[in-house]
């Protein structure tokens, strides 16, 4: 094992120095990347040197996620202690369903959810859990919300017409969740969203009531803090109102922004989060925790147990029911995702994370001045996000996007609200400065002219 750690040393401080000198990755065509990289397996094993040769060229072809030029997915950066509490969690290898097995382990778990229970809002009786990723929290929502209505459901199956609504803007894991509990993606409506992609209230009170007229069962909505395209904070306040009225299980799939619970200065973003059912955000966007960090958080525990507990004899051996983990979770088995967030919050404290968060909003400020003052940007997202959408003077979006990163200039991606399409740069990554900001757009600009330059060439050669 000691020259194995040592390897890893040499290797992470090698893929250090490359991140600055080569932010961005020149992709290798998914034609050739098993034979290109030798990624096959052979009947037998390669001796160490060519072993140690493999990982490296793979490590240099992988994405730089970290790096400054990055801002392609909903994370992006790194924070050191958050990563040397992966690193250790896979050293320790624990698993995290009992106590037994878990140990402090499970103690450092139960003492994140109790503070984000309490950062929520939400009364003693909530509790939480690790899920692997946003998609399962906004699962596991929908299970606990689909078991409440109809309470033998566990038991007995879906047997009623059940429906679910969500905004059109929301993540694309709600209908298939639908598909996965029984209640079938024909049953998730999508409301319609206002001009900055909030879900319209109205729109769900009407279809609302059309769906009891027509003698569904309805049971589930999911609200949005942080839609993927633009951004928005659906209003809970508002929501929360329909879903009582008609007595509706209350969801906030806050994966992407849902970390600003932590933040004095933008939690309003979220008021009402008290008044919802469940909660859920991924640490691993942000608040810089290495991926998977998945946490979602219940009013009402019983919910989890009544849900996804299960009785195992063979597993669950010390009558410690509050620190078995296992008996609230999706999973059985399931790694130690809990210590890497542990790690950085107890290190830079309840202040720190907050830093993490308004630094966020801080480099989306100054991208969106940015392109406020120069005329050949057009600015379509708002304040208040982190997702900076935007298009430059009449090159298409994708077209950009792909040039900058076949040619390793850097990672942006593009998406579409409505009829129009554009680049969307996310400033997730609070490691980067104004500067960093501001370099994007002189690589972005370079990129724009290369682009302009090749159709030239293409039309004089046509």
């Amino acid at each position: 094992m000691d020259e194995e750690l040592e390897f890893f040393n040499e290797i992470a401080q090698k893929l250090l120095i490359s991140e600055q000198k080569n932010p961005v990755v020149k992709p290798v065509p998914t034609h050739q990347v098993i034979d290109e990289l030798d990624i096959n397996f052979k009947d037998q094993g390669i001796e160490d040197d060519e072993w140690k040769e493999l990982i490296e060229k793979m490590i240099n072809f992988t994405p730089k996620t970290a790096s400054k030029l990055f801002f392609n997915q909903l994370f992006g950066g790194r924070q050191p202690k958050a990563v040397f509490g992966d690193l250790l969690a896979v050293m320790l290898n624990n698993s995290m369903y009992t106590y037994k097995v878990a140990g402090p382990q499970a103690g450092i778990e139960k003492t994140i959810m109790k503070k984000v229970v309490q950062l929520a809002g939400y009364p003693d009786l909530a509790d939480g859990t690790i899920a692997p990723g946003g998609s399962m929290c906004n699962f596991m929502a929908l299970v606990m919300a689909r078991d409440s209505v109809v309470k033998d459901t566990p038991n007995a199956g879906v047997n009623s017409k059940m429906t679910m609504y969500t905004s059109k803007e929301s993540h694309y894991s709600i209908p298939k969740n639908a598909a996965f509990a029984g209640i079938g993606r024909d049953q998730v409506r999508f409301i319609k969203t206002n001009k900055k992609g909030e879900m319209d209230t109205n729109h769900l009170n009407d279809t609302i009531l059309e769906d009891k007229n027509q003698g569904y069962t309805p049971f589930f909505v999911n609200a949005t803090a942080g839609t993927t395209v633009l951004g928005a904070f659906d209003d809970i306040e508002a929501i929360h109102h329909v879903c009582k009225k008609h007595n509706l299980w209350l969801h906030i799939d806050g994966a992407y922004c849902g970390g600003v619970i932590f933040s004095k200065k933008y939690k309003s973003l979220v008021n009402g989060i008290e008044l919802s059912d469940s909660f859920s955000f991924n640490a691993h966007k942000m608040l810089g925790t290495p991926l998977n960090c998945s946490i979602i958080i219940a009013k009402d525990k019983s919910y989890l147990s009544k849900s996804f507990s299960n009785d195992a004899e063979y597993l669950y051996q010390t009558n410690t029911d509050d620190f078995d983990l296992g008996k609230t979770s999706l999973q059985c088995g399931r790694r130690n995702d809990a210590l890497k967030f542990w790690t950085l919050w107890k290190s830079i404290g309840n202040n720190g994370l907050e830093k993490l968060v308004n630094q966020q909003f801080y480099l989306a400020d100054i991208a969106r001045e940015y392109i406020k003052n120069h005329p050949d940007y057009t600015l379509y997202s708002f304040e208040n996000s982190i997702s900076i959408c935007f298009n430059y003077k009449d090159i298409p979006a994708n077209e950009i996007c792909t040039l900058l990163y076949e040619e390793a200039q850097a990672m942006v991606g593009y998406g579409k609200f409505e009829s129009t399409e554009f680049v969307r740069l996310i400033t997730i990554n609070a490691n980067n400065s104004e500067t960093d900001i501001l370099h994007f757009f002189k690589v972005f600009e370079e990129g724009a002219k290369k682009l302009k330059l090749k159709h030239s060439i293409s039309v004089n050669t046509a």
